[in-house]
């Protein structure tokens, strides 16, 4: 009855379906868009819906962060400018200038694009920690623009910006404009990987192996190294942009070294080369001490401490899982099959 051609077929379409990895996606962001649904049950805090709409849209910044360094073997200091920039665009556009929500989006990501092209080319005659230097230095002068530039970012009192309104129709509330945010990482999580295993995919690996490789096989350093930049200052902008009409207003100070260093933690830990690994790495980074560590008695009650604390755990992540979190499940998967023996009857059915 098992074996009968019809639940062959079954098994066959259940098996495609599951390696569908544009659906897996989609699955991932429906179970993380039921938030709001929780929150307004009653089951998560009020608060859990700002802590996890920050996570991913870090984990969206984190996915040009992954292009670049994961992929590409290229570093940058400078993703906290590029989302301020995003940010402040965003927000002078729809606020200031009274334009809709999708026209704020588009004009952060393209004049970031263009600003990412344009170090890129720096990079080209740049490597290592000096190209780091550079970006830093690129950041450091974004935000000292926002300080002083005021007629546009507001300077040190900041800038306001309001929900997403969709079509200039659609106003949204922070649990729709949640989904929102989830709708946009899971769109971003399929566009990283179509790229990644195509053509720009290879050149990027080429690249990242060894330059002079790349270049005897024909991969044009010029070419990629740009593409690369762009598509990373492309996802903070975007992820900058979401930000200010997420929290409704953004400082200067936000957008300092740490950022950016965290980042580029939430790439290292979330697994480099993984497109899940950094949402799990913005969850370990950003999340986890406010919404775990923080509701210990001992750890909540002194102040600060969640963070020690947090900073003790991603040591113990890169530690015990140099590859990033998302290997965690690979263990697991493996205790599983020790405790259930499976592993045992495979070998001895091999025999």
């Amino acid at each position: 009855m098992g074996n009968t051609p019809l639940a062959t077929a079954n098994r066959s379409l259940a098996w495609r379906l599951w390696h569908n990895h544009n659906l897996r996606f989609v699955l991932f962001g429906l179970v993380i868009a039921t938030v709001p649904l929780w929150v307004s049950m009653g089951v998560f805090k009020t608060s859990w819906l700002g802590i996890l709409g920050g996570t991913v849209i870090y984990a969206i910044a984190a996915q040009g962060m992954n292009l670049l360094l994961g992929y590409s073997g290229l570093i940058s200091l400078g993703t906290a400018g590029f989302m301020g920039l995003g940010a402040y665009i965003s927000a002078y556009v729809t606020g200031d200038m009274g334009l809709p929500w999708e026209v704020g989006i588009i004009a952060a990501v393209v004049i970031c694009l263009i600003l990412g092209l344009l170090v890129g080319l720096a990079s080209l005659r740049i490597e290592g920690l000096y190209l780091g230097i550079v970006t830093l230095c690129v950041a450091e002068v974004l935000r000292k623009t926002f300080d002083e530039f005021t007629a546009i970012t507001g300077g040190f009192s900041g800038k306001s910006a309001n929900f997403p309104t969709l079509l200039g129709l659609f106003k949204l509330n922070q649990g729709q404009t949640f989904v929102l945010l989830v709708v946009v990482m899971v769109l971003i999580m399929m566009l990283t990987w179509n790229l990644v295993h195509g053509q720009l995919g290879r050149a990027f690996h080429a690249m990242r192996g060894s330059q002079v490789a790349a270049q005897a096989m024909g991969v044009s350093l010029m070419k990629y190294r740009l593409v690369s930049f762009a598509l990373a200052t492309a996802f903070a902008a975007l992820a900058g942009a979401l930000y200010a009409h997420f929290t409704r207003f953004v400082y200067p100070s936000t957008w300092a070294l740490t950022l950016s260093l965290n980042i580029l933690a939430m790439v290292i830990i979330g697994g480099p080369r993984s497109i899940y690994g950094m949402f799990w790495g913005a969850l370990v980074v950003y999340a986890v001490p406010d919404l775990f560590l923080k509701q210990i008695p001992v750890i909540g009650d002194i102040g600060g401490l969640a963070y020690v604390f947090s900073g003790v755990l991603i040591i113990l992540v890169v530690l015990f899982y140099p590859g990033g979190v998302v290997n965690i499940a690979q263990d697991v998967k493996k205790l599983l099959r020790k405790i259930t023996g499976k592993g045992k009857k495979e070998v001895s059915g091999n025999g």
